[in-house]
């Protein structure tokens, strides 16, 4: 063996002792580090047992990222406007439900069946109408869901004095132009990126006339209103009649025509029905709107059975109060009526009728003079200022 193998040997064995040394060093002093930081972790987290009880005292819990989501009502699978968990259904809980006025889908019900005939006679065609759904949204979330292209109606109800909008979608568009051009057999093409023609303006307008006619006849029974077209928008944003954050009701109606058709919407911002509000609260029973019949019926045999105080007026007359409050046993008040004079028949303070006092059988009676009077209210003072 040379003397370099020996001078290797040597560093070898040298190396090794020092790795040997090394190693305990370090398992040393990682043991003394892990066990430090398994104190210091202890002490963070704790006894499992001890959380329990720490929770109990008051200690916060982390959310996750699905629980703040529930929270807020948010779902990044589905997305949609009629969220009712959490925060959102908070928020959306201030808009009024159309359910709350049960008169208005009464009026849309009948819109329904007469809308039917008048589109029959206006397009000489067999044609269904139907109600799909009665919603509330927001204005500005609508004008964003309306399908392009279509044709807007803004439209004044001049007795309330404010906007309501028509959306017709453009299938409905070409099928009632095909039909009143004389088309009868096959359905409406669809053509893209044009705008649309005066003479498809017009015949949209006159079939927007029809549902604003069948319209003031659906209010009428309820309230008298005359709806009056104003202009005709294919812009979304030159129909904005209502703020974007204001509540409105969308009746969506579907109107087939054999093997064609479309939908037609009809928005009421509730600041246009809130003059009718009252009248749409009220509940509907029967073909009478508003009335019940058999209530009606019980409400008169009632009033027809209760006990009335009649009191028979001979004269009336001002005396001072300083008299009144002097007046003693023996002192006469002298009165200027007569006894062929009437005598006036009161209930309540109201004059109800004239007779003369009689009598009948041994008792008082009153001959009445004539038929029951118009009851005369007695007018309400009027407040003056004083200077």
């Amino acid at each position: 063996m040379s003397d370099e193998d020996l001078d290797q040997d040597a560093m070898a064995a040298a190396w090794g002792a020092a790795l040997d040394d090394t190693d305990e060093v370090d398992e040393e002093a990682l043991d003394g580090l892990d066990s430090d930081m398994a104190a210091q972790w202890a002490a963070m987290v704790g006894d499992p047992e001890e959380d329990g009880e720490g929770d109990q005292g008051g200690s916060e819990r982390i959310l996750n990222q699905d629980e703040i989501d529930n929270l807020l009502g948010f779902d990044l699978d589905e997305r949609s406007l009629n969220d009712t968990s959490g925060l959102r259904a908070i928020i959306n809980s201030a808009m009024v439900s159309y359910e709350r006025l049960p008169m208005l889908e009464v009026v849309y019900d009948r819109l329904v069946r007469l809308l039917t005939t008048s589109l029959r006679n206006f397009t000489s065609d067999n044609v269904e109408v139907s109600l799909d759904t009665i919603s509330s949204m927001r204005f500005g979330d609508y004008l964003n869901s309306i399908p392009l292209p279509a044709m807007l109606a803004v439209y004044r109800a001049v007795q309330w004095d404010n906007l309501a909008l028509i959306t017709i979608d453009s299938g409905l568009i070409y099928g009632i132009v095909d039909i009143l051009l004389g088309g009868r057999s096959s359905p409406a093409v669809r053509v893209e990126g044009r705008p649309y023609t005066t003479i498809e303006t017009t015949l949209v307008s006159r079939m927007v006339e029809v549902i604003l006619k069948d319209s003031e006849t659906a209010f009428q029974p309820l309230y008298p209103v005359k709806f009056e077209l104003e202009r005709l928008e294919t812009n979304p944003r030159f129909a904005t009649i209502a703020r974007p954050a204001n509540a409105a009701i969308v009746v969506r109606l579907r109107i087939d025509m054999e093997d064609r058709g479309g939908r037609v919407e009809i928005l009421l911002p509730y600041s246009t029905l809130e003059p009718i509000r009252h009248l749409l609260l009220q509940g509907f029973m029967g073909e009478k709107f508003g009335r019940d019949p058999i209530w009606e019926g019980h409400l008169a045999n009632e009033i027809w059975n209760t006990e009335v105080p009649l009191d028979v007026v001979l004269d009336e007359f001002e005396v001072p109060l300083h008299k009144i409050m002097n007046l003693e046993v023996g002192q006469t008040l002298p009165m200027t009526c007569s006894a062929s004079d009437p005598v006036q028949l009161r209930s309540s303070g109201i004059n109800l009728s004239k007779g003369f006092v009689g009598q009948s059988n041994g008792k008082m009676a009153l001959k009445l003079k004539g038929g029951l009077e118009e009851p005369v209210m007695a007018p309400e003072p009027l407040l003056t200022e004083q200077g």
